[in-house]
């Protein structure tokens, strides 16, 4: 009797036990979520950008009188290609010539007058040399005779600097281009520096643009790399260019680089001052991870991803992320290729709890 009584005990116990686990099961099946998951991958390690700028010319200036006068005639307009040296336009300047003539008058009388003092001095020398005159008066006619010497370079320096207003009389082009602006008529009044410009003259056979790169695009440029210019006017053509410098510092309120790109324009299809975009090959040295955006989830102390292990059980991972694309986001650090994140996390998932995979494509 006492055995079956231990005997029934146990079946008893055994079956509590059981029903207990079948329990447990039902609960933990009951908890269980379904979820969609996505494997973390490396982004692409080409990507283009595509950034505004606008085109100027290589070569631009402002064209100004250096002696004032009126303007008696000009050759060129709006337009018109000129050559380095050809005459733009002339400035009559009477007073110019009239000082001209002046320090020309002022440099012969300089000249005479140095060669009476050099003889002056040779001759008291020789009465020196026969104690004829003291020597007192011999210093006095060398001294006469260096003072009238530094008379005559006076006058020569304001002969040349006359001549030199003369010749700006011509107004010449500084280098070959077209003329953009002119503001002067014949008889307009000139005033050397002071006025407003007579023509603006620009070079355009080599068009540059600036961009400002973003941050994350510093490590993927170089001197010499090829770029595209897109211009809205001509929707189907690709203008080939190239970069020539870059900055060496970024710009600190929008943490920039700013890159210089030329741009050949021989056929003259380009205008300065034309809005472009400059489209640009980044390839990433070391590619990052990317996850789709919903899978972010943003809390106060940072943000995280909810990944999981090989029991499907939940795991909370600390990510720092990079560049957002819009659908996609970047993670720079705290996940590697292959993880397999949960695909729009809700607040309630927790560590460690157990899910079921819906998309068994990613299992």
């Amino acid at each position: 009797m006492k055995a079956f009584s231990l005997l029934f005990y146990s079946r008893f116990a055994l079956s509590g036990l059981l029903c207990m686990a079948v329990l447990k099961a039902a609960e933990e099946s009951s908890n269980q979520i379904s979820v969609t998951v996505t494997l973390t991958q490396k982004a692409k390690r080409s990507q283009e950008i595509t950034l505004p700028g606008a085109l100027m010319a290589i070569k631009d200036t402002a064209i100004r009188a250096r002696t004032n006068g009126y303007i008696g005639s000009y050759a060129v307009d709006i337009g018109d290609h000129v050559t380095e040296g050809q005459l733009l336009a002339t400035i009559e300047s009477p007073e110019v010539d009239q000082d001209l003539n002046q320090a020309l008058a002022n440099y012969d009388q300089a000249k005479a007058n140095l060669e009476l003092a050099q003889i002056a001095a040779k001759r008291w020398k020789n009465l020196g040399e026969k104690n004829a005159v003291s020597q007192q008066e011999v210093d006095q006619k060398e001294a006469d005779y260096l003072s009238r010497k530094a008379d005559l370079n006076v006058a020569k320096a304001h002969v040349k600097k006359y001549e030199d207003l003369k010749k700006y009389e011509q107004v010449v082009a500084p280098f070959s281009g077209s003329i953009s602006v002119r503001n002067i008529d014949i008889g307009s009044l000139i005033n050397a520096g002071t006025g407003p410009e007579l023509f603006h003259i620009t070079q355009s056979d080599m068009l540059r643009a600036y961009v400002n790169l973003p941050q994350s695009a510093v490590r993927s440029i170089k001197i010499g790399q090829t770029v595209e210019v897109l211009i809205s006017e001509y929707p189907h053509t690709l203008f080939p260019a190239h970069i020539t410098r870059i900055s060496s510092a970024l710009d600190a309120p929008s943490r920039t680089l700013l890159t210089e790109v030329l741009v050949p324009n021989h056929e003259g299809k380009l205008l300065p001052g034309m809005y472009c975009q400059v489209r640009l090959t980044l390839t990433q040295p070391e590619p990052a991870i990317v996850i789709p955006s919903n899978n972010a989830i943003i809390r106060a102390d940072g943000t995280w991803v909810a990944t999981l292990n090989a029991e499907n059980k939940i795991h909370i991972t600390k990510v720092l992320l990079g560049r957002d694309f819009g659908t996609e986001i970047e993670v720079l650090d705290g996940l590697i290729e292959g993880v397999r994140t949960i695909n729009n996390p809700s607040d309630t998932l927790q560590e460690g709890q157990l899910v079921e995979i819906h998309n068994s494509q990613t299992k």
